[in-house]
């Protein structure tokens, strides 16, 4: 699911949830994700003195993979970063080199249709899921049931809860009501300001010239202050409040087929992979526009921030829509990004389930094999994920073995706005391997020259992407596991506590996460610089529990 907190504040007058339930009055400049706590004052990654460190340095080009909900191409600080397919010529309608793809210039969209339309909302794989095997399980035997139809079975009674227990029928007549209202009020404000989307910024001089307007106005206004961002726009909380309104629908009846109507493969069979287009632009591009800034946006060219590697490529795979993405469309993501040359992946998304797992599994063994590092958000639940699943994971379902090519990242913060530690981020002392910045990140926004702050652990994990890819371009001797190793052992171990995001008590990080650290792009540099060339073992260290010994 591709938001930038999953808990959402869109709805904080409709249902009392939020996207972040912190709301500081504190505000940090922009980028400081970047700057260094001992020069700067603030909990970054100390980007600046890793640039002093290699300087001098040759680096290597490095092509980052973002499995995302697309990416505005055209935007002043990404269009030269883009990756670019040298063995496609544009627009002639022919697969030049092959592959299956027509004219995959700068990636590929799974979410698209041969006719041109695309996916832009979309259901819930819970709610997928039970009404699959509602007629199947509904009113079975279960004691007659075999061990595989035991163990669907389980997965099914849970998706159950999730689907029709979890359902308040107070707030769903709530957010019905209120939904026409507010679409009412945004009606009148995109005709009073003449523009189809809009922020919190754009609305602090506007007077509203009708009451629904005016409401309008008051809850977008109060959900921008809550998340400390005026650049939250009018089209993502509409999209939020008819989400919920999907989500809380398909409790009562099987959710549309969004996905199928447009794409029109045989989603059953993994084999038939030749389908979507070359749109990665599509409809929803805010959330993967806002994810490539922060990985490789132009440096020191004078516009809106600094990426954070200075020579990658950003290859644009889209797979996530409004709603949670399709497992089908996960595992060829991957294995696309890797056959054409990816060496690292950001996967900013996440689900409670993953019926198609193994066609995950075996693309991360895929990537795993052609030696590419895999960097996933760990949510924004303010969850434990040692016993709550946000998938994909890289335990395999087959053998319960784990991959090694595989990066789990929370959330943190600056104390300046809060604490340590997001307190939306999900968390797990054996789950989580690092933290790293992802509250009020600013980055690129549709628009061409457009730029703001959006929070969540969708904004870490390419915080940790991007640095991998620094890393690696400097010091391309790395092998896969000495890269993982030297961003997790060079993580700035916080002696302070922290706080548990889901229980408010005071911890040390290492309670939340494998190293206890935060990720330290100066660490990291002159970490590998001691390994580079010399050794092909993953670096070793009491400090970081191995992937291979979690259980």
């Amino acid at each position: 699911m591709m938001t930038f907190v999953k808990r959402s504040a869109a709805l904080t007058l409709a249902a009392g949830l939020f996207f972040s339930s912190y709301a500081q009055n504190a505000t940090v400049p922009k980028g400081w994700h970047l700057e260094d706590k001992t020069t700067d004052g603030y909990y970054g990654i100390s980007l600046d003195k890793a640039y002093d460190f290699v300087k001098g340095r040759q680096s290597k080009p490095i092509v980052v993979a973002i499995i995302d909900s697309g990416i505005d191409t055209l935007h002043e600080d990404l269009k030269t970063v883009l990756w670019t397919n040298t063995k496609e010529i544009p627009g002639n309608g022919i697969d030049d080199d092959n592959n299956g793809y027509v004219d995959d210039v700068h990636g590929w969209n799974f979410l698209g249709g041969r006719d041109g339309r695309n996916v832009k909302e979309d259901s819930y794989e819970a709610a997928r899921f039970y009404h699959k095997y509602k007629s199947k399980f509904d009113n079975a035997d279960t004691t007659a049931l075999n061990d595989s139809d035991q163990a669907l079975y389980k997965s099914w009674k849970k998706a159950q809860n999730d689907v029709v227990g979890s359902v308040d029928k107070n707030e769903v007549f709530f957010l019905k009501k209120m939904y026409p209202n507010l679409k009412s009020g945004d009606s009148v404000i995109v005709k009073d300001l003449n523009k189809t989307e809009y922020t919190g910024k754009d609305l602090e001089a506007y007077t509203p010239s009708s009451k629904a307007a005016a409401m309008t106005k008051n809850i977008i206004m109060s959900i921008s202050k809550a998340n400390n961002s005026m650049d939250i726009t009018n089209t993502q909380l509409l999209e939020e409040l008819e989400g919920q309104i999907r989500k809380a629908e398909s409790a009562d009846a099987p959710p549309k087929d969004y996905r199928g109507e447009i794409v029109q493969d045989n989603y059953d069979d993994i084999n038939d992979r030749f389908y979507g287009n070359n749109d990665i632009m599509a409809n929803t591009p805010m959330h993967g526009t806002h994810v490539a800034g922060i990985i490789a946006a132009a440096r020191n060219n004078g516009k809106g921030m600094n990426g954070i590697a200075d020579n990658a490529k950003v290859m644009m795979v889209r797979a996530v829509p409004d709603g949670d993405e399709h497992d089908k469309d996960i595992a060829l993501a991957i294995r696309y990004a890797v056959d054409n040359g990816a060496k690292v992946i950001n996967m900013s998304f996440g689900k409670s389930f993953s019926p198609e797992k193994p066609w995950v599994d075996s693309a991360v063994a895929y990537a795993a094999s052609k030696g590419v590092l895999l960097v996933h958000a760990a949510g924004n639940d303010a969850a434990n994920v040692d016993s709550v699943n946000n998938f994909p994971n890289p335990t395999f379902v087959t053998n319960n073995q784990r991959a090694t090519n595989w990066i789990t990242v929370g959330a943190s913060s600056d104390p300046k706005m809060g604490d340590l530690v997001s307190d939306f981020s999900n968390y797990g002392k054996k789950e989580v391997d690092v933290f790293a910045p992802g509250s009020q990140i600013y980055s690129t926004l549709p628009g061409g020259n457009t730029y703001g702050n959006l929070s969540g652990t969708s904004m870490a994990s390419p915080v940790v992407a991007g640095l991998a890819a620094f890393v690696w371009s400097y010091f391309p001797n790395l092998t896969l596991e000495q890269l993982r190793d030297v961003i997790e052992n060079s993580a700035s171990k916080i002696a302070a506590t922290v706080k548990n995001p889901h229980t408010g008590e005071m911890v040390p990080l290492s309670e939340l996460s494998v190293t206890g650290g935060l990720v330290n792009a100066y660490e990291a540099v002159k970490l590998a610089s001691t390994l580079s060339g010399k050794s092909t073992q993953p670096v070793k260290s009491k400090s970081v529990v191995k992937k291979t010994k979690r259980a």
